[in-house]
Parts: structure tokens; sequence; C-alpha cells
């Protein structure tokens, strides 16, 4: 979408936190060092999700590895900022939620109930 054009909903960033939020992705995957990205989207409650990351040439790497942890660990506080609540909380109820749940929910209706 160019500066011009205007969302379907009419809003911008101007008077749309989300529509702020939407712009700032769109800026930071405009960079060339970018190493990894995990995007995750919710779309009328169907949850689609993406992770890619460069290789430095050795597969398995352990560089690899940490940079998938870096974003788990700045998702989990992101969403602990958002909640109000510890990260270690939020982890925790990740690591539960993980574990019952045998793949990747397509759907939000998916999830399994607490």
């Amino acid at each position: 979408m160019s500066d011009d054009e205007v969302p379907a909903d009419g809003s911008t960033a101007d008077d749309d936190p989300f529509a702020a939020e939407i712009d700032r992705a769109r800026d930071l995957l405009d960079g060339d060092g970018i190493e990894a990205v995990h995007v995750g989207v919710v779309r009328d409650g169907e949850v689609d999700t993406t992770f890619a990351q460069r290789s430095d040439g050795d597969s398995g790497g352990e560089g690899e590895g940490l940079r998938a942890l870096a974003l788990l660990a700045a998702h989990v506080r992101l969403v602990a900022n958002e909640a109000g609540v510890d990260a270690s909380t939020v982890a925790g109820d990740a690591a539960t939620l993980a574990g019952q749940v045998e793949r990747i929910p397509a759907s939000t209706e998916d999830l399994p109930e607490e």
C-alpha cells in the first residue's frame, strides 16, 4: 500500500493505533539487515502464521536457534506488557498451551478450552 492509499475501513495511522502498528511493521520489514521474521495474522477468527530466517550457510546452526528464541522472547514480553502481567506468566501459559495442541490452530475457535 502506498502512502497515499487508505485502508478499506478508511482508517489512517493518525487516527487508529492499529493502523499505526501496521505501518510500523511495514517499515520494519523494509530493511535489508533483517535476519529473521515471525508474523502472525488473525483475520475473521482465522489464524495465519509464518516464520523465516536467513541462514549463515550452516543449516540448523546455533545462531538460527537463538534468533528464533529471540523472536519468541520478544513476543512473550510484548504479550506480557499488553496483558499487564509478568513475562514468566505468559511464557508458562504459552508452554502449557503448546503442550495441549498438536498443531498450530488455524482458527481461534480451534484453541483448547481451559
